[in-house]
């Protein structure tokens, strides 16, 4: 890694180009990732440079490669980024997975390595809401700590100063954990206890983007919005929704819905079995299967709310209110606009359960998991294969 010292053999390491400007690199992942990186990428130059001070300056490059593939252990992954960096002309490496990754029982943040200059960031482990802000502020802390303090700063090696920022404070469940010595890493920062496991579980369901179930469903999605349109023009449809009450209706959906998840997770092969009986390995997988479950269920209420809002304005522009009342007794009022809407969607939600039977395994695995985590699954196949 080609970087500079400080003068004094004992003293933090500043790194700085011949150039005099500090060349980072956004190692990131593909997908979300990348996307991120690239975001960042365009205003981190200015504000490393702000938070600096002292006329420093800062090139910022993005390279995207799939560098966690194949493994999620970080020691290997923070020597995959090391040689890397070694080939390039980079003084800072910040790589940046959409991955959960542990050790020691401990859900990891970001591993560093002030004498090499490296930086593992796992974007779960940031949580699911503003994404982009967090992520970049943690970027921002750790080439800042990687590239040495500034000349008025108290002497010291790099590795003793704690970051600040969104690895440190008071509400935060974030904290430094053990490093083996044999390790590429000198500081680490984990998220442990039950904010820490949200926090992770979070920024899993975010990772796997669970909105792209709408899209990526399309033969479940069609069979559902031909049964709510046909449901629709069905007047024993409007005498059973007529006469459901609000609690039953409520049923009718929550039913729907658990369906249309179960389907998916038991059809799709989604759900993870851990061949190791060792504790760690049971919570990691409780981890994964709890943000399956919140991933699918999250896409298909969105599908729900979907097929509800078509049926809604269809039955608006088909229905006619003395065909209806004559049919049912009732005046086509707003209320039966929505009652019949809810209700329909509930149908609709159970025909496109049956029709996700129609999709691919890959399908339905493409649209419920990010990039990274179908990667890691059918790694995990493989081993089993095995």
């Amino acid at each position: 890694m080609p970087s500079r010292r400080a003068a004094e053999e004992d003293g933090p390491v500043v790194r700085v180009s011949s150039q005099g400007v500090t060349v980072v690199a956004l190692l990131a992942d593909p997908d979300a990732p990348t996307d991120i990186a690239q975001r960042m990428a365009r205003i981190l130059p200015e504000r490393l440079a702000e938070k600096a001070g002292r006329g420093r300056r800062f090139d910022v490059t993005v390279v995207s490669e799939p560098f966690t593939s194949g493994t999620e252990d970080p020691p290997t992954l923070m020597r995959r980024i090391m040689d890397r960096g070694s080939a390039e002309d980079w003084d800072i490496v910040v790589a940046l997975t959409d991955l959960p990754l542990h050790s020691h029982g401990r859900k990891i943040v970001v591993d560093l390595s002030h004498e090499h200059g490296l930086a593992l960031l796992s974007l779960p482990s940031l949580g699911g809401l503003r994404l982009q802000t967090r992520a970049r502020r943690a970027v921002e802390e750790a080439v800042l700590g990687l590239a040495g303090p500034q000349a008025t700063e108290a002497e010291g090696p790099a590795r003793s100063q704690p970051l600040p920022g969104p690895f440190a404070g008071r509400l935060a469940p974030v904290h430094p954990g053990p490093v083996g010595e044999e390790e590429t890493a000198d500081l680490r920062y984990v998220v442990s206890g039950p904010r820490g496991d949200l926090r992770v579980l979070l920024g899993m369901v975010r990772a796997n983007r669970p909105w792209r179930l709408v899209s990526g469903l399309s033969k479940a999605l069609a069979a559902a919005l031909a049964t709510g349109a046909v449901a629709t023009l069905d007047s024993t449809t409007w005498s059973l929704s007529g006469a459901l009450s609000a609690p039953r209706l409520v049923i009718a959906m929550v039913g729907s819905v658990g369906l249309m998840i179960g389907w998916l997770i038991v059809d799709g092969e989604l759900w993870h079995r851990s061949t190791e009986g060792s504790p760690e390995a049971r919570q990691r997988a409780r981890l994964y299967n709890t943000s399956t479950v919140l991933t699918v269920g999250l896409g298909v209420l969105v599908c729900y709310v979907g097929l509800m809002v078509v049926n809604l304005v269809w039955a608006l522009f088909i229905l006619n209110g003395r065909v209806f009342a004559s049919m049912t007794g009732t005046p086509l009022h707003a209320t039966e606009y929505v009652t019949l809407s809810w209700f329909v969607a509930s149908v609709a939600t159970v025909a496109g359960a049956l029709g996700s039977g129609l999709e691919s395994d890959e399908a339905i695995r493409a649209a419920a998991y990010s990039t990274r985590e179908k990667e890691r699954r059918h790694m995990l196949e493989g081993d089993h294969g095995d």
